[in-house]
């Protein structure tokens, strides 16, 4: 991806370029680990709607700017009140719902660390390249907070999806592999360069049929309409809740 055409400020903790049809979001905090702030959600966001109304992007890529993680989840660090903890997960329920309504393919590098918020944008996405050095875990039973069914049956089955978040276990890449969690697996340093290849198959493609075909699954499985019912509920239980485990 060409440098020129990104993105990226110094306070930001995103960056955005777009190449050749393939567009690519990283996240950028890698002394956090890549923990999704309130800051890292707006950001995220703002690049999505800018993929989204490219008529040049065909594919949409989300990585991260080192191989040791895609992101640890949300940043249980961040300081906020009860309406900071409110917006931040009403921002977090957007951010699923933007990715999965995402009208152009979604291929997430699931490299290190993809675990909590960093788990529900990669099984947002439509395709997942898996790195060898994955640690992949949905935590929601753990910390008490009621997300993921949504988004993770489509991908993998009730079945699948029960044992996955009501144990909070963590899946390494050739589980993950073998459950349908991500469809192929790379080295960890080349996990981006074999998501963007993928990408880039896929791009070649006439983007009309791509999209149709898109818009096609998720209408007869109904995942969007989900993920908004889930958002609504995830937002209501922080509304809710006075003692969250995050914030």
């Amino acid at each position: 991806m060409s440098a020129e055409n990104g993105t990226a400020a110094e306070n930001e903790v995103t960056s955005y370029s777009a190449e050749d049809g393939i567009a690519v979001i990283r996240l950028n905090r890698p002394r956090a680990r890549n923990a999704i702030n309130t800051q890292m959600l707006v950001e995220l966001l703002e690049h999505l709607a800018v993929a989204r109304s490219d008529e040049a992007v065909r594919v949409l890529v989300v990585s991260s700017a080192d191989n040791l993680g895609l992101s640890a989840g949300a940043d249980v660090r961040e300081q906020l009140d009860e309406e900071g903890k409110v917006r931040r997960m009403q921002l977090f329920a957007d951010l699923y719902d933007r990715v999965v309504d995402f009208p152009k393919p979604t291929i997430a590098a699931c490299h290190g660390d993809v675990v909590g918020g960093g788990a529900e944008v990669a099984v947002a996405c439509d395709m997942r390249v898996g790195g060898a050095n994955l640690r992949l875990r949905f935590p929601g039973a753990a910390l008490g907070v009621p997300v993921g069914p949504a988004r993770l049956v489509s991908l993998c089955g009730l079945a699948t999806a029960k044992y996955l978040l009501l144990s909070s276990r963590t899946v390494g890449a050739d589980e993950a592999l073998r459950l349908g969690l991500v469809n192929r697996v790379a080295p960890a340093a080349g996990t981006e360069t074999a998501a963007i290849e993928l990408a880039e198959g896929v791009a070649a493609h006439p983007p009309e049929a791509v999209a149709r075909l898109k818009a096609m699954l998720h209408e007869w499985d109904d995942v969007v309409g989900r993920s908004a019912a889930e958002g609504t509920g995830q937002v209501e239980h922080v509304r809710a809740a006075r003692d969250l485990p995050f914030g």
